[in-house]
């Protein structure tokens, strides 16, 4: 059997101030190969919370997340920075595409944050990503001369730019139409069917959390419920 790419033990958010408020509460879960996750619960659940304590975008007040069998709770900063950029990868429901750079350049951007590639592969990998997902005719254009959908599916291919397992995203249709929420979606799924990669999404949308392997709901962040859908092939 798969050993977990990401495990959450007992893991407990809260924000201090006068009155402390209890983010994510004692959530238990393992994150495995070749899932399509939903995250799902009502505003102000703990969803995104959860989802940026699993992708060490935040720290646990207690409990420890896993990476690959490894705590991650005594890292350094710039530990758990590597661990984001090789193993990790983000998509926000805002693209946070950097205005003043081409998308080329920011596909090019986990890249080269990594120093692994010279700056000539580094934009040929970019290349192809954009060209894998209908962008190769817009290399040179920056992002607000593209579409919603474009911008954001030029956010799942900088996620990719390092070729991490796991793609986590936050919302990443939850600012776009209908035409555009399916070709995102469709994008998604086919990390998972053909690229191989564990996709885990929070989303509000039931339609498309149904179409996903598995569904984890979070209410007052507490785990609620964690059904399998379908079997990953």
């Amino acid at each position: 059997m798969s050993a977990p790419l990401i495990e959450a033990r007992a893991v407990t958010k809260v924000l201090g101030g006068i009155v402390p408020v209890t983010l994510v509460q004692d959530i238990d879960l393992a994150i495995m190969p070749h899932e399509f996750i939903a995250i799902t619960g009502p505003s102000g659940s703990g969803k995104s919370s959860l989802l940026y304590l699993l992708g060490l975008l935040d720290i646990p007040t207690s409990g420890e997340v896993l990476i690959d069998g490894t705590s991650t709770s005594r890292m350094t900063e710039d530990a758990r920075a590597e661990v984001r950029l090789t193993r990790l990868g983000f998509v926000f429901q805002f693209h946070f595409l950097l205005p003043e750079f081409s998308i080329t350049e920011n596909v090019g951007l986990p890249m080269r944050a990594l120093g692994r590639l010279p700056p000539r592969a580094i934009v040929a990998r970019a290349e192809e990503l954009l060209d894998s997902f209908g962008l190769g005719d817009h290399r040179h254009k920056t992002p607000d001369q593209l579409s919603g959908g474009q911008r954001q599916r030029v956010a799942v291919a900088r996620a990719l730019a390092n070729d991490p397992p796991v793609i986590l995203a936050d919302e990443p249709t939850g600012s776009l139409d209908s035409v555009s929420t399916a070709q995102v979606f469709g994008i998604l799924r086919d990390l998972v069917a053909l690229r191989g990669k564990t996709v885990v999404a929070v989303t509000h949308d039931l339609n498309l959390a149904s179409q996903m392997h598995r569904r984890i709901h979070v209410v007052d962040g507490r785990l609620a419920n964690d059904e399998t859908i379908a079997a990953p092939a």
